[in-house]
C-alpha cells in the first residue's frame, strides 16, 4: 500500500486586506465580509411592546392580551413578533439579557445567519432593546369608563337561606371558575356575576349547570349599531335559576312524579345536591335521582326546610339490618333502616313532652338510645300544600328524622380549620362602609348579615358531618387555632402533673389576657385531661382530620373568611 501525500492547500489573497485566505466565492476574509456586508441592517435595534398595569397583561399582536412573566418564553415570543426584519434572516438563538425589573426595558440577545454569496453564510450576534410602554387593554378601559361588563350571569334561588350560595362559592374557588369574573354583587335571592366577554359568561353558565340543577334563559340588549358597517354592540344577560330544593329538606312529591321515579314514596329527603337531586325514602330506603329537566317540567316546593326542624330524644332504637341501595344497584352502607322511639324536646304545649312516637328511620348506623336527633314534627303541623292534602291522614308520618345533632358549644371549640372566600366579592359598592359578611353574602347589613351568619354556621356543620361534601371543598388549616389548642393542652397536662409548679409559673409570668384569650379559655367545651368533656366522649363528635386540610394557597385573589 503506497502513501499518497495530500495536495497542498492553495491560498489566495483577500481582495480587500490582502491576507492569505482559503479560496471562496467572495474572495474576501471573514472580517472584510462583516465590515462590508451587514446582515442585520433590516432588523431594528429598538422596539416597543404594550403592557397593561391593571391586569398585568402584554399585547400579543394583533389584538390579543396575554399574561406573561418576565424572561418567559411567552414574553420572548411577543418581543420577536415586534422585530419586522427577522423574516430575511435565519434565527439561530434568542435569549434575555438581565435588566432591572422596574427599568421598563428588556434586552434580547439574538444570533442570526444569512447566506450572502453562494455557499457563503455569515452569522452575527447582537442585542435589541425592547421598551415596555404602559397602557390599558380594552377590558380595563371599559372598567375605567364604567361600561364595565358586556355579559352578566344572574344566579337565583328562591329559598329563605344562603347555604346553597355558600357551597357554590367553595366550588367556584376549588375549580377556579372565578378567574374571569370582573365583579360579583349580592342581590335579593342570589348573586350577579359580571364579565367583559360573552364567552366567559357562557363558560360560567356551563360550570353552574355541571354542579347544581339549574335552568337558564338568555336575553340581549342593543347598545349601539353602526348603520354603515351593520355592526352592533350588545349586552347579554343570562338568568340561571337553581332548583329551590336543598339538602335535608322534606319533600312531598306529587303522585305522578313519585311513580315516574320508580314508584318511590311521596315523602323523601334530598341527601345530596349535584347536577341532579339525589332523594331517599326514609321508610323504605329507596333512592332516586331527580334531574333538573324533570323538576322544571312540573315544579313543586319543599314541604319543610331546615329552620323548621325540631330536636328529638331517642328513647330506643332497633336496626333491621337493611341497607340502602342506589338507583343503579350500588349499596349505600351509610344508610341503615331502624325502628326508633323518639320524644320531642323543648315542647311548648302541655302533653307534648310526654308523647312517644314510633318512627322508621334511615339513620340506624349512627343513632343510639339517649342521642338527640333533628327531624320534622308533622303530627301538629298544618301545610298549604295540595300534595299534603291529597294524602290520607293514616298515611301521613308523625315524625321524619333527618340527621343526628351534636352539642353546639363543644363543636365550635374543636374547629381547627377555615375556609376561603372570593376577594372580589368584598368590593360591592352598594355595601356600607363598616358592613362585613361572608364573601358576597350578608354585606347589606342588618338582619341579612345575621341570617347569613346562621346559615354559614349551619354550612360548616354540614361540612363536618358529610365526608363526601368535604371532598368538593378546599379546607385549610387554622394555624393560630392549632397553636392555641396545643398550648392549652400542654398547660392542662402540666397542671395535672404538677399543680404547684404551674401556679408558681403563672405568678411569675402574669401575661396580659386579651378578649380572644379569655374567650378561648371559656370555650374549651368543658374538656378534661383525658380529652373528654361534660357533654361526653370526643369520639362521637364529627371531626375533620388534619390530613384532609391544605397548608397554603395563593393569596393573590383570595382572602380569608
Amino acid at each position: 500500500m503506497e502513501y499518497h501525500a495530500s495536495a497542498p492547500q492553495r491560498m489566495v489573497l483577500c481582495a480587500d486586506c490582502g491576507i492569505p485566505i482559503e479560496p471562496n466565492n467572495a474572495n474576501r476574509c471573514v472580517n472584510c465580509l462583516r465590515n462590508s456586508i451587514d446582515i442585520t441592517e433590516s432588523i431594528p435595534r429598538q422596539a416597543t411592546i404594550n403592557f397593561c398595569r391593571n391586569c398585568e397583561r402584554y399585547l400579543n399582536p394583533p389584538n390579543t392580551w396575554v399574561i406573561a412573566q418576565l424572561e418567559s418564553r411567552e414574553l420572548l415570543a411577543i418581543c420577536l413578533k415586534k422585530l419586522r426584519g427577522l423574516k430575511s434572516v435565519r434565527l439561530v438563538d434568542a435569549n434575555f439579557v438581565w435588566t432591572e425589573p422596574h427599568s421598563k426595558r428588556l434586552r434580547v440577545k439574538l444570533t442570526v445567519q444569512k447566506e450572502v454569496y453562494t455557499s457563503t453564510i455569515l452569522e452575527r450576534c447582537f442585542e435589541v432593546e425592547i421598551l415596555v410602554q404602559y397602557g390599558q387593554c380594552p377590558d380595563c378601559t371599559r372598567l375605567a369608563a364604567k361600561n364595565m361588563w358586556k355579559a352578566a350571569v344572574q344566579v337565583r334561588q328562591k329559598v329563605a337561606h344562603k347555604r346553597t350560595f355558600l357551597y357554590l362559592e367553595q366550588l367556584i374557588l376549588k375549580y377556579n371558575a372565578h378567574r374571569e369574573t370582573v365583579s360579583v354583587q349580592e342581590k335579593k335571592d342570589g348573586l350577579d356575576f359580571f364579565y367583559v366577554q360573552r364567552a366567559h359568561a357562557i363558560r360560567m353558565c356551563e360550570f353552574l349547570a355541571s354542579v347544581v340543577p339549574v335552568r337558564m334563559n338568555k336575553s340581549e340588549q342593543l347598545i349601539s349599531m353602526d348603520v354603515h358597517t351593520s355592526q352592533s354592540n350588545y349586552k347579554f344577560t343570562y338568568s340561571v335559576e337553581i332548583v329551590p330544593l336543598c339538602k335535608d329538606d322534606l319533600i312531598c312529591l306529587p303522585l305522578h312524579v313519585a311513580r315516574s321515579l320508580g314508584n318511590i314514596g311521596q315523602f323523601v329527603l334530598p341527601y345530596r345536591i349535584s347536577n341532579v337531586i339525589k332523594l331517599i325514602d326514609p321508610v323504605t330506603l329507596q333512592m332516586a335521582d331527580l334531574t333538573a329537566e324533570k323538576y322544571w317540567r312540573d315544579p313543586f316546593p319543599a314541604l319543610c326546610s331546615i329552620p323548621e326542624m325540631v330536636e328529638f330524644l331517642v328513647l330506643d332504637i332497633e336496626t333491621t339490618g337493611t341497607i340502602a341501595h342506589g338507583p343503579h344497584g350500588q349499596s349505600m352502607s351509610k344508610f341503615m333502616a331502624a325502628d326508633a322511639q323518639v320524644s320531642p324536646l323543648h315542647a311548648s304545649t302541655f302533653g307534648e313532652s310526654d308523647a312517644v312516637y314510633h318512627v322508621r328511620t334511615h339513620l340506624g348506623h349512627i343513632l343510639n338510645p339517649g342521642d338527640t336527633v333533628m327531624g320534622y314534627y308533622l303530627a301538629t303541623a298544618n301545610f298549604n300544600s295540595d300534595e299534603w292534602d291529597a294524602i290520607p291522614e293514616e298515611r301521613r308520618p308523625d315524625v321524619v328524622l333527618v340527621k343526628k345533632s351534636y352539642p353546639e358549644r363543644k363543636r365550635r371549640s374543636k374547629r381547627n380549620w377555615k375556609l376561603k372566600s372570593i376577594a372580589k366579592e368584598a368590593e360591592d359598592p352598594s355595601a356600607g362602609e363598616h358592613v362585613v359578611g361572608r364573601g358576597a353574602l350578608g354585606r347589606r347589613g342588618g338582619l341579612d348579615s345575621q341570617r347569613v351568619e346562621r346559615d354559614y354556621e349551619q354550612f360548616l356543620r354540614d361540612l363536618e358531618e358529610d365526608e363526601e361534601m368535604r371532598a368538593n371543598v378546599n379546607m385549610y388549616k387554622d394555624k393560630e387555632r392549632i397553636a392555641r389548642d396545643e398550648e392549652r393542652r400542654r398547660r392542662r397536662e402540666t397542671r395535672y402533673r404538677d399543680p404547684q409548679a404551674m401556679e408558681d409559673d403563672e405568678d411569675d409570668q402574669q401575661p396580659p389576657r386579651d378578649s380572644s384569650s379569655a374567650m378561648d379559655s371559656m370555650d374549651d367545651g368543658g374538656a378534661t385531661t383525658d380529652n373528654d368533656s361534660e357533654y361526653g366522649s370526643d369520639s362521637e363528635l364529627p371531626r375533620v382530620q388534619l390530613d384532609e386540610l391544605l397548608d397554603d394557597m395563593d393569596e393573590m385573589a383570595i382572602e380569608e373568611d
